[in-house]
């Protein structure tokens, strides 16, 4: 039956699997070239570099952002997971939303350097934060480990 474009089962399986590898190696990516990129612009903030106001910089990161998100969203529609029963994404969400908004405040929002640097250090530790919940899937993120 495969000679008639029919797919079997395995086939099927197999398919799955690497489009979710792909998409979870694309959520990864993202992931650590979102961080990397919020990490040179806090740095070039508490510098006060002119380089924040170069197009692309202002730019590239909405769509990396975008790719995360979307990737993401992926992820939980391919395992069927339902998002809002699930303790761990909830504290995903909540810290992503979190990490937005002091993201926002350290790279442009904030009136004064000292909230930027301090809504940027939040901004860091929210995104740890993550992901630890992440590679535990319990909202306890890394204090898991100590749990045991």
């Amino acid at each position: 039956m495969a000679s008639l474009g029919i797919e079997s089962a395995d086939q099927r399986w197999e398919a799955g699997k690497l489009t979710y590898l792909l998409i979870k190696s694309l959520h990864m990516i993202t992931a650590i070239a979102t961080i990397s990129g919020f990490a040179l612009r806090g740095y070039w903030m508490m510098i006060q570099s002119e380089k924040l106001n170069i197009k692309v910089v202002r730019i590239v990161p909405h769509v990396i952002d975008t790719l995360f998100l979307l990737s993401g969203i992926a992820l939980v529609s391919i395992l069927q997971i339902n998002a809002f029963s699930e303790p761990w994404l909830l504290a995903k969400f909540a810290g992503l939303i979190g990490y937005i908004v002091l993201g926002a405040v350290a790279i442009k929002r904030g009136p004064t350097l000292q909230i930027r640097v301090i809504a940027f250090v939040g901004a860091l530790s929210l995104f740890a934060y993550i992901v630890g919940v992440a590679l535990t899937k319990s909202p306890a993120s890394w204090l898991r480990f100590l749990a045991g």
